[in-house]
């Protein structure tokens, strides 16, 4: 893991992004942080990030955007919402480090061969086109652009589970697949709309 500068200069802020991330939807109260730390003192994953909660969310509302989204901390979150949980100023963390994977994955600057962000890709990519995921086709597409050779090792199991009816090889779509690309679009403008 590349060792981050601790020292933040005025020349490397981001006042538009900033403003984005007090406005993405969970982002409102950001500027209420007080820095007390539990978000990063109930993170069990905290000690593995090369920023902890705390410190990355007072980088994001500082505008540190190439720092923000270029961490590994946005990626290793699991989602477990003790963050969110823990905040005395009722701070949705959560909810942030989500929109700041989506602006990373948007922005194209997530860290490469890290298949967290892959998967995420690939799997917002599948809904849209058919609606459901087949597990099968979103992990040979991860492994494809990730580990090749990791994918390769597990073609033993991939055959077991196959053989077995566990993994389908059709892709799984479900009807109306127009419609549903229509309600994705609509939330999406209107998350542009808001976070504008």
């Amino acid at each position: 893991m590349a060792v981050k500068s601790l020292i933040k200069y005025e020349v490397e802020r981001d006042p538009d992004f900033a403003q984005w991330v007090s406005h993405v939807i969970g982002g409102e109260r950001i500027r209420n942080c007080i820095q007390c730390g539990l978000c990063s003192a109930s993170c069990p994953l905290s000690p593995y990030m090369d920023f902890t909660p705390r410190r990355l969310m007072h980088m994001a509302r500082e505008g540190f955007k190439r720092d923000v989204l270029g961490s590994f901390t946005i990626w290793l979150c699991t989602s477990c919402y003790s963050c969110t949980v823990e905040c005395p100023r009722r701070i949705r963390v959560t909810d942030i480090m989500y929109a700041l994977k989506r602006r990373a994955i948007e922005d194209g600057v997530y860290p490469r061969r890290f298949p967290i962000p892959v998967l995420a890709s690939e799997f917002r990519g599948m809904i849209r086109r058919n609606g459901r995921v087949t597990e099968t086709w979103l992990v040979f597409l991860v492994f494809m652009k990730t580990a090749i050779l990791r994918l390769l090792g597990m073609s033993k199991l991939g055959t077991k589970l196959l053989l077995t009816g566990r993994m389908g090889i059709l892709p799984e779509t479900i009807r109306d697949r127009k419609q549903l690309q229509n309600l994705l679009d609509d939330v999406e403008a209107h998350r542009k709309e808001v976070a504008a």
